[in-house]
Parts: structure tokens; sequence; C-alpha cells
């Protein structure tokens, strides 16, 4: 509604300090709730395409509705494309978190880089290689020793990432 768009404007205003009318990684990297989470770096890095450091707020709002929880009182329309909070889309933005180098593939050492950021001084590094080996081994379905986006939606199946992409930003 224009109601919330107003909201999500304030609220861009606002992480924009120093009145730029854009922003910038630091501006996200501003947020304590977002700073605090392992992979910060790379869900700021998701905001801005390759060679970009300035986001304005049409791309603002267009990254935060991946994360809008699904409406299912609101009828699918026949013809439409999948909505941008559907679990495909929040499914391939959380895939482009792992897959750095962008080559439609989660590799071994991509996955360990995530780990060790999630997971830090938890565990050793052999019982991080245990981890990233066991679930390439379990979500690689055609044995290349790394996980395409289908494998990736597979091994997810039964997960509730509709809730657990969902944020609510506008209470």
């Amino acid at each position: 509604t224009a109601a919330h768009l107003v909201r999500l404007y304030d609220r861009y205003k606002a992480l924009d300090k120093d009145n730029k009318g854009y922003l910038c990684p630091e501006d996200l990297g501003a947020i304590k709730e977002l700073a605090m989470n392992p992979i910060c770096d790379r869900i700021i890095g998701a905001f801005f395409t390759s060679g970009q450091e300035m986001l304005d707020f049409s791309s603002f709002v267009r990254i935060l509705a991946h994360f809008r929880p699904i409406d299912t009182n609101r009828p699918k329309e026949p013809n439409s494309s999948d909505q941008i909070n559907s679990r495909s889309n929040k499914l391939k933005f959380a895939f482009q978190l792992y897959d750095q180098d962008k080559d439609g593939k989660i590799s071994r050492h991509e996955l360990l880089q995530v780990l060790r950021a999630m997971l830090e001084k938890q565990v050793t590094e052999e019982q991080l290689e245990s981890i990233a080996d066991r679930t390439i081994q379990e979500a690689d379905l055609d044995r290349d020793d790394a996980i395409s986006f289908e494998e990736f939606r597979k091994s997810l199946e039964k997960v509730n990432i509709e809730h657990k992409m969902s944020i609510r930003f506008l209470r």
C-alpha cells in the first residue's frame, strides 16, 4: 500500500545518514541486527550488483520484497510469474549468498566459507570440512562435487523457507 511505501521510504532515509540520496554498503552495515549476522557481508553484497556501490530506493524496496511474508490469502493469478517473495525466489536469493562466483553451483570451497563465517570457533576446521563434505554428498544428486540450484531446492523441500526468510518490516 501507499502507507507501507511511505514507511519504507522513511526507513531508507534514516539509513542514509549523510543525505546522499542513495545507500552504500556501509549504510546497511550500520544496521546492528544485520552487523551481528556472521554472513553480513554476503547479505549486504546481495543488495548491490557487481561493481555497483549505490542503492536507490526502488532497488531497496525490490530487495526487501524477498523477505516479505507470503500472503496465503491472496489468490495467485493463473498466468502471472512468481511473486518476488515466492518460495522459489527466496531460495534463489539464499542460493546466491553461497554461490559467490555466480557459476550456478555451490562448491565445497564456497560452502566452507559460509560455514566458517556462521560457526566461527564453535567447531574445528576438521569438523567444518566434515560438515561440508556430508552436505555436498547428501545434496549432490548428479555427483559433480557441487550443489546446483535444483539440488539446493530439493535439499530444502521440507524446510519452511517462507517463514525462515520472512521479516516484518512494517510493524
